[in-house]
């Protein structure tokens, strides 16, 4: 596995703890490194890799940890390790496929203190923000949120409003997003181009953590928030020129199994007109839940077809979790 503590941000990057109005340091010690194995055979095996490596945030006195679900989806065995050294296994608890936040409850003492958690409504646009991975402040990135808006990922996903932040921090899963008062405001989903002053910069998309606290209970108590399944197409898709196109199918899946191909452009679902990435997956949730039939309306070389998908809860294709 990749070595993450050989590295560390020049220090004019870091953030400093004589110019933020909190413990920079105990904020930055509740972050730790988390490294997860999963099968050879999981479903997520072929995208997400076998051995993933990210971080987490301690979010409550027992030691229970934030991360980004894609981290431990299917994961067959945790390793949690604390800025201190102090290294635990850990079970992953719970994913949720509509937020994308994991948990994972350690197996033993992590030693840790909680991270608080605010709430993003109270971080403006071009606040300043810290994002942090494990290894304390050299692995700490000054950063300013530069955006919120709706985010869809071509992986039937999308947030209301996701957090944008440049400069981009290189080990972003997971991550922490620190607000000026020191709480947590959101994880770490991915790197991104933005946008910014007519220029183009790398940035990060997080997770806002508001989205977690209706959910937070039932996470932790029954491994996933109580609502209905939403159904799932295996359908990866993105927009190109106004229009939604099929990038991608799940091996198997329902789409594929439909007849649906890569390159068809996606017109409607159950007659109603699709208008973007974000559109298309909504439309899809408002069909039912899992295991609906799904009408799309496509188009293929100048001919436009009709396919019934039915879908199914893509919860039912994952490993599930086993605690030893």
């Amino acid at each position: 596995m990749a070595d993450l503590t050989s590295w560390a941000f020049p220090p004019e990057m870091q953030p400093n703890p004589e110019s933020v109005a909190f413990d920079l340091e105990a904020a930055l010690d509740s972050m730790v490194l988390l490294r997860a194995e999963v099968p050879e055979d999981a479903f997520t095996a072929g995208i997400l890799g076998t051995e993933r490596i990210g971080n987490g945030v301690v979010i409550r006195d027992d030691g229970l940890v934030l991360t980004i679900g894609y981290l431990i989806t299917e994961a067959t065995a945790v390793w949690l390790t604390t800025n201190k050294g102090v290294v635990v296994a850990g079970h992953p608890l719970a994913y949720d496929q509509p937020t994308g936040f994991g948990l994972v409850q350690p197996l033993g003492r992590l030693g840790v203190r909680a991270l608080a958690r605010g709430t993003a409504a109270s971080c403006r646009v071009g606040d300043d923000v810290v994002v942090a991975s494990h290894g304390g402040r050299q692995h700490a990135l000054k950063s300013k949120l530069i955006a919120k808006r709706e985010f869809a990922g071509y992986w039937e996903y999308v947030l209301d409003e996701a957090l944008f932040t440049a400069p981009a921090h290189p080990h972003w899963s997971g991550a922490g997003l620190i607000g000026g008062d020191g709480r947590l405001l959101g994880i770490g989903s991915l790197m991104v181009q933005e946008e910014l002053a007519g220029r183009t910069v790398q940035g990060n998309m997080l997770v806002p953590i508001d989205l977690l606290e209706p959910i937070l209970d039932d996470m932790a108590k029954l491994g996933g928030a109580n609502r209905p399944p939403r159904p799932w197409l295996g359908l990866y898709a993105t927009e190109v020129k106004g229009h939604v196109v099929v990038s991608g199918l799940a091996g198997g899946g329902p789409a594929e199994q439909a007849g649906v191909q890569v390159g068809d452009l996606v017109i409607e679902v159950a007659n109603h007109r699709v208008g973007g990435l974000a559109d298309l997956f909504r439309r899809i949730w408002q069909a039912g839940t899992a295991g609906v039939e799904v009408p799309l309306t496509l188009a293929r070389e100048g001919a436009v077809s009709r396919v019934r998908v039915r879908s199914v809860d893509r919860q039912d294709l994952l490993k599930k979790p086993r605690l030893h």
